[in-house]
């Protein structure tokens, strides 16, 4: 039986008394890639962040890897890109400082780096696509590149889970399609992925598993969503009632 990586139970989540998630249960067993999916607003980023610890949660619980998130320190195991952030913060740091960067949950700031630590950088930049970028300011990267050095960090730290949040908005098409092959490689080695996405492009032969939120509830679970159905687009500000089995009333028109 497969393990459970990340297991909510009737979470909820709320912002100055305005509830933002409501009654939130979910699962992800180990080597599924599960996309998050809905329109802005909805409450999928604060979904993700609410996992990570990053939101309190009011109600229910949340689990990872069999540890209440309360108690879960082995932050190695979770690699993290946070949405847009850029890499460089206006620090004149090389592509590789800021992936080897990735290492320091893993070996500790006071160990240097060793053998393996360069192995595992040199082995993030390829799966990114940036290998003959290694050596150059984060600065002078284009968007999509700066957001590959961010998930290259993350690849770097050799995790078990990859959380995403909405990785490949406003970037190129080649730095979506290498991410795409990245996320194929690391599934393939048997990581987890829970991704954030306001639409999935070339990610989508990767997605295991669709998690639609609409107004902080989660309205599917399931197959990923048929884009030549206009009602089944989940970035469409508008999500139809008839394309999930959910009880009345949940959805609003």
């Amino acid at each position: 039986m497969t393990s459970p990586v990340i297991t909510v139970e009737h979470g909820v989540v709320g912002y100055d008394g305005r509830p933002v998630l409501r009654d939130i249960s979910l699962t992800v067993t180990a080597g599924e890639v599960v996309a998050i999916l809905g329109a802005n607003g909805s409450g999928k980023s604060t979904l993700i962040r609410a996992v990570l610890g990053l939101v309190p949660i009011s109600a229910g619980s949340v689990t990872l890897f069999d540890r209440p998130l309360r108690r879960f320190r082995q932050w190695a195991r979770i690699g993290y890109v946070p949405q847009r952030l850029g890499a460089g913060g206006g620090v004149p740091a090389t592509v590789r400082e800021v992936v080897a960067s990735g290492r320091l949950a893993r070996r500790g700031v006071l160990r240097p780096p060793g053998r393996a630590d360069r192995s595992a950088v040199d082995a993030a930049l390829r799966a990114v696509g940036l290998a003959d970028r290694a050596g150059d300011p984060v600065s002078t990267l284009s968007g999509g590149q700066q957001q590959r050095t961010l998930i290259a960090r993350a690849l770097a730290g050799q995790p078990e889970l990859l959380v995403l949040d909405e990785p490949t908005a406003g970037v190129d098409a080649a730095s979506q399609e290498a991410f795409a092959g990245a996320l194929r490689d690391f599934v393939a080695d048997g990581g987890t992925v829970l991704l954030v996405a306001h639409e999935l492009g070339p990610l989508r032969p990767v997605i295991s598993r669709a998690v639609v939120v609409h107004e902080g509830r989660i309205a599917h679970d399931g197959a990923v969503p048929d884009p030549a159905g206009h009602h089944a687009e989940p970035d469409h500000d508008h999500v139809h009632p008839h394309c999930y089995d959910e009880p009345a009333g949940l959805w609003s028109n």
